[in-house]
Order: C-alpha cells, then structure tokens, then sequence
C-alpha cells in the first residue's frame, strides 16, 4: 500500500529552522576555514577541524529539525540511534576531508574541484544515511534522477562555499556565502525527500527503535551547544572579525634600511634650502 507522506507537517516553521542552523553551521565552518587560511601551519588543522565540525553540525542538526515535520498517515516512525549518530560522523569527517583539500592546497583548481566534491558527497551521503536510519511498517523507494539532481546540488554548493571561504575577504563574505550554503543545503534535502515514496506493509510488528522525541533532546542540545562554542570563537577572536592575516612588523636589522618618514611637504623644503645655504657658505673663501 503507497503511504502518503506529509514533509511539512507543522507548516513552514521546521523549513525555516533548519535554513537557519544550516546558514549557522556553514557560516561559522567557512569563516574558520578563512581563518586557518590566514594562520602559521601549526595552527592550521585546529581551525580546520573547529570548521569541519561546525559545517557538519550544522547540516545534521538541519535535516534531523527538517525531518522532525516528516510524518507517514498511518505509520509511526522511530530512528535507529546508531545510524542516525553515524550519519553525524559521517558529516563531519567527509566534509573535514574536503576542507583540509582546500584549506592546504587553496580555493583553486584540482583542489577547489576535489575539496568541493568531496563535502557535497559528504552532505548527501549524511542525507541518505540519516534517512537509512529510520524504521516504519514500510519500505522506501527513491527515484534514481531526482537523488542525482539532489547529489549535484550539494556538490555545486559545496564548491561555492569553499571557493568564496577561499577569498579571504572579511567576515560579510563568510556571512554571505553561509547563507547561499544554507539555502543550497536545505534544497537538496527537499529535493531528496521529493524523490522518497514510502510503500506500507499490510501487517507485521511495529517497527522497533527511538522515537523522534527521544532523539530531539540530544539532537539539538549537543549539536546546538558546540555551535554556540564555535561562535564564541569567532566573535571572541579579533582576527576572525577583522580578516587581516598574522603578520608581525618586520624588525629592524643592522644594514637594513628603514622607511624614511613622511614630513611636510613646506617643512622639507625649508629644510633643504638651509641645508644648501650651508653648503655654499661653507665652500665660500673666508675674508682676511
């Protein structure tokens, strides 16, 4: 029996939540992705990781708030805990690999493509799994064109994202480029639930697992609580704010010349003047 599915069960309201955690986790990772840009290499791989951590958070805590409107008529839905936690770490690590690409070898070429495709993969691979993780008196079915569809958006999105967290322009273009993530996101989750058609069994036990209620504490509150870390990071960090890169004024060296100081252009003059009068008086035969 074909079950009628409903991804919009409490309106625009959990639509509209999960854009906002996914535009959260994606500004935060990309503007500490800029910011291992700016750093020594011995700090590099921290900020890469906090970014990582950030982007894939963001977008696990986006689709489990999207899934939390997904109801089937007539079917409870559970999730299993591992695959669904699972699903986490898959985020984080696949898009950590992409991020590390970009972050060592730049926003450009081979690596921008490798980095890009690999973190789209990752968000749709966190996509399908956390889907793999629900149980129902039922079996799902996916249309093979639209998934694809769904694949391509994340990857493309990916690549944007990186490219501008590549530019290194200041915190705005961070922002800016979170919010386009976070749309992207958020559509190839739509656009993978609108290739999902759900067929119920006629009978059988009910389906074993977690409730979503069970699940929506520790889903948002620990998810949640690192991304209000990761903020705390970038606001309390100057350089994150400003976008200007650690570089310490060169000293000055025995045989170095220094920048000579900008006087007034009246006042050098003057000065020169007396220096060349000084000079034709001193050349002058003295009377005797």
């Amino acid at each position: 029996m074909h079950g009628t599915v409903d991804g919009f069960s409490y309106g625009l309201v959990t639509p509209l939540v999960a854009y906002v955690m996914a535009c959260l986790g994606g500004a935060l990772g990309l503007r500490c992705t800029t910011r291992a840009l700016l750093v020594a290499h011995t700090w590099r791989p921290g900020w890469l990781a906090l970014g990582s951590a950030a982007i894939g958070s963001g977008i696990w805590t986006m689709h489990f708030i999207a899934m939390i409107g997904f109801t089937v008529r007539g079917a409870p839905i559970h999730y299993d805990k591992p695959m669904t936690y699972g699903s986490l770490g898959v985020a984080v690590v696949m898009v950590g690999v992409g991020v590390f690409i970009v972050g060592y070898r730049g926003a450009t070429g081979t690596a921008l493509f490798t980095g890009g495709t690999l973190t789209g993969l990752g968000i749709a691979s966190m996509h399908y799994l956390g889907m793999a993780g629900m149980r129902l008196n039922g079996t799902f079915t996916y249309n093979t064109l639209t998934v694809a569809v769904s694949v391509a958006i994340a990857m493309a999105a990916a690549t944007v994202a990186l490219w501008a967290a590549g530019q290194v322009r200041g915190l705005l273009w961070s922002v800016g480029a979170g919010l386009v993530m976070g749309l992207a996101v958020t559509g190839m989750h739509y656009t993978g639930m609108a290739a999902l058609s759900v067929h119920l069994h006629t009978g059988g036990a009910p389906a074993a697992g977690d409730s979503p209620a069970t699940l929506l504490a520790p889903m948002l509150i620990g998810p949640l609580a690192f991304l209000c870390l990761a903020g705390a990071v970038v606001l309390f960090d100057p350089l994150m704010v400003l976008g200007k890169p650690d570089r310490a004024p060169a000293p000055h060296r025995p045989g170095v010349p220094a920048h000579q100081a900008v006087g007034h252009p009246a006042r050098g003059a003057r000065l020169r003047g007396r220096r060349d009068v000084s000079h034709r008086e001193s050349r002058t035969p003295q009377n005797r």
